[in-house]
């Protein structure tokens, strides 16, 4: 059974504070002079240190100095923990800090001889979070005792109100009998199973088992999974598993729809044989499958959370990537740009800039579309006029996306078409506290889920939105080539609407709150592409959808958009890899997406061995390896034959025609490729941006209908909110605070 928690909000912020200088860029301010010792948390940053442990490691500076352990003093809190720190180098040594108090402590070290000491202080937080994305949702449901751990048992009833258990560590082997996962149990002097497989791992042939550590983090569920003999004794940050090549996958989950108000039953997954078969370790929570929850700072915050329980217990991995799909991309893509150095490269598929823009412009979109053709205006537009207007690949995309709309309403209807549906929740439990207008009940939408970001409308308590469609014209490329004709234009445009704050029908159009948006483009809700992914290494992959018959959502317009959004931040893409079409998997003969993680590895060490003085964009850009490229397969005839050429928007080249890109309703009303506007700013209507005859009368209506103006894209965005830069917080912890 898994219990339903009504959890008080966070009752006092703890103070914090650290020696290391921090900006909103993320970056560490220069030091006056390079000390003589140093301490660095290595685990995490110092002040957001979890669950009361820190890995730290002290080293002298001085390139003639060697550090001698009898020599070497560390205190934290004026009690003497030296003897807790081993040496790993010449000149450093490393502990793992135990115990620490919540609040701050404060770490000296010094050198025997040496007159300056090193000072850190440390501040250190629930391992129940929160630390930057703000009070916790409430009510949050456990589902421990839902979760299955990889031997097939429960996880049992949670602890605590957090929804916390107790972490535990299961092994199992490959069978090659049963070609599949089963329990591996030992004991001293007992003979391996007589079907274990055996791997390649490291040029050399061991045992196939795997050792998974599962537990609670931040109230998410997390698995850590690597090739370990048990045999070898338990792993450290100091004695690594002669299985693992001291590199790790962070893996997500994908979805949206019903992600909240729930811990989660599963991971993103963390048995990949593919991956182990490469020598990583893999690790994944409940918190980042988007169908469990779908709030990407929470995301970040627990990518941080349970990355920090990973190098405490395993070591400093050389590297980390970031992987998934869809919801999955998302995390990728904006825990990289927005807090640097929890990635090191990531490789998405059926990737979307973000939730907040793309994503949501576009079903919003196509659910007034779809309420206007069905409901308003039916059977005056035919089915192609209809993709025409919606400018998607596919006529299905129109009420497949407005489906995807629910994710934005509160309202469950028994009744209603699922078009025009809403109030969508992961547990059946949650269905009877759901939202009711004038009754309350928790609110199903991104936003609400999000609200510690937006803010909240001070009058009905409901989530601020930054939604906004005021002098949008839609259909207008549609009508500028003739596709429909200027009476359909005008009544659409006039009669098309807008959502209320329960995502209702209404005939206004709806406006973004200012608050909204501001903290969108502020905090990188909106992926702006300039903070870290501006210098680490993207594969942006994809299998093509955009001419489903019953529709989809994964348009490859929206990858285009992210490469948009990183030219406009950066100045070029060239950190950026498209390929599409391939066969996406680790077996011979269907391995493009095991040679997409050789591709990474080779461009990722490449980058560390790069010691030149040029700035860290064109280090990236300059250490890709020449094989991997844009690219697409042709699949047309007897045998697949990949094309290497650059992928466009404007589907040029051979990849273009046999996967061409699709706009959405935003691009046919002009919107800019990286669709990253929320509120257009206006400019009067002008008659010459029509390339079909208007009468006198349609264009006296069409200034009616657009009193105000129409959208001038190329203006950016009304609000003018910049991007404020990475490792920004929402609470508990001040710094980088956002207000």
């Amino acid at each position: 059974m898994s219990r339903l928690y009504f959890l008080p909000f966070l009752a006092g912020l703890l103070a914090s504070s650290c020696t290391e200088p921090v900006s909103t860029s993320g970056m560490l301010m220069e030091p006056e002079a390079a000390p003589p010792i140093e301490i660095e948390v290595l685990s995490t940053r110092p002040w957001l240190v979890t669950g009361g442990d820190a890995l730290v490691e002290v080293r002298v500076t001085d390139a003639a100095r060697s550090l001698q352990p009898a020599g070497l003093r560390i205190e934290l809190n004026g009690e003497n923990v030296s003897a807790g720190f081993r040496q790993t180098g010449e000149q450093t040594m490393q502990g793992l800090l135990e115990g620490l108090p919540e609040g701050e402590s404060e770490l000296i070290a010094s050198i025997a001889g040496v007159g300056r000491k090193a000072k850190q202080v440390i501040t250190n937080w629930p391992i129940t979070g929160p630390i930057i994305s703000g009070p916790q949702q409430a009510p949050f449901y456990c589902e421990t005792g839902d979760f299955r751990a990889v031997t097939g048992d429960s996880l049992g009833e949670p602890l605590d109100r957090n929804c916390s258990v107790a972490s535990r560590v299961d092994h199992v082997y490959w069978s090659d009998l049963e070609q599949d996962f089963k329990p591996y149990l030992s004991s001293p002097g007992a003979l391996p199973p007589p079907d274990l497989a055996r791997i390649l791992s490291r040029g050399r042939m061991i045992p196939y088992i795997v050792r998974v550590e599962t537990g609670t983090v931040n109230r998410a569920i997390y698995e850590i999974a690597m090739l370990h003999d048990p045999a070898q004794g338990e792993p450290d940050p100091w004695q690594r598993s002669n299985g693992w090549n001291g590199k790790l996958v962070y893996t997500h989950g994908g979805g949206c729809r019903g992600g909240w108000y729930r811990q989660g039953a599963r991971t993103g997954g963390v048995m990949r044989r593919g991956l182990f078969e490469q020598g990583y370790a893999v690790v994944s929570s409940s918190l980042n499958v988007f169908g469990q929850n779908c709030n990407d700072l929470l995301a970040s915050e627990t990518h941080i959370m349970v990355k920090e329980r990973f190098i405490e217990r395993y070591g400093v991995p050389d590297y980390t990537i970031a992987t998934g799909a869809s919801g999955g991309s998302y995390q990728s893509y904006q825990t990289a740009d927005n807090y640097p150095g929890v990635f090191d490269g990531i490789i998405v598929s059926a990737s979307f800039p973000d939730v907040t823009s793309a994503t949501i412009f576009t079903v919003a979109d196509a659910r007034l579309l779809y309420h206007y053709f069905t409901v308003i205006s039916p059977g005056e537009f035919s089915p192609e006029q209809q993709r025409a207007v919606s400018g998607f690949g596919s006529w299905g995309s129109i009420a497949n996306l407005s489906r995807g709309a629910a994710r934005l309403d509160p309202i469950f209807e028994p009744n209603a078409p699922p078009e025009d549906q809403g109030g969508e929740v992961g547990l059946d439990e949650l269905r009877g506290i759901l939202y009711r207008p004038g009754q309350g009940g928790i609110r199903a939408t991104v936003y609400d889920h999000t609200v510690n970001v937006y803010g909240e409308d001070p009058a009905s308590g409901k989530a601020l939105r930054p939604l906004d469609n005021r002098g949008v014209q839609y259909g207008l490329a549609a009508f500028n080539a003739g596709q429909i004709t200027a009476r359909q234009f005008i009544d659409l445009n006039r009669d098309i609407g807008g959502f209320d704050r329960d995502l209702n029908h209404v005939f206004e159009r709806h406006r973004a709150d200012p608050l909204a948006s501001r903290r969108a483009f502020e905090s990188g809700r909106i992926l702006n592409g300039g903070g870290g992914l501006a210098a680490i290494p993207v594969i942006d992959y994809r299998s093509y959808t955009d001419h489903a018959e019953n529709g989809d959502i994964h348009m490859i317009v929206h990858q285009f958009s992210t490469r948009e959004r990183l030219r406009l931040a950066n100045g070029n893409a060239r950190n950026h890899v498209m390929q599409i079409g391939g066969q996406w998997g680790f077996a011979p003969g269907n391995d493009d997406l095991g040679e997409l993680f050789r591709s990474m590895d080779e461009w990722i060490l490449a980058i560390r061995r790069d010691e030149s003085s040029m700035p860290a964009d064109l280090i990236v850009a300059a250490n890709r390896p020449t094989r991997l490229n844009d690219a697409c397969w042709d699949a047309t005839g007897p045998e697949r034959i990949k094309i290497e050429e650059e992928l466009d928007y404007a589907g040029e080249g051979r990849c273009g025609e046999l996967y061409p890109a699709y706009p959405t309703p935003r691009h046919v009303a002009g919107a800019p490729l990286a669709n990253n506007i929320v509120s257009c700013r206006l400019r009067p209507v002008n008659r010459d941006e029509y390339r079909q005859p208007l009468t006198e009368r349609e264009w006296a209506e069409l200034q009616m209908i657009f009193p105000d103006g129409v959208c001038d894209w190329s203006l950016g965005d009304a609000g003018g909110a910049k991007y404020q830069g990475s490792w920004l917080s929402f609470g508990p912890s001040p710094v980088n605070r956002v207000n």
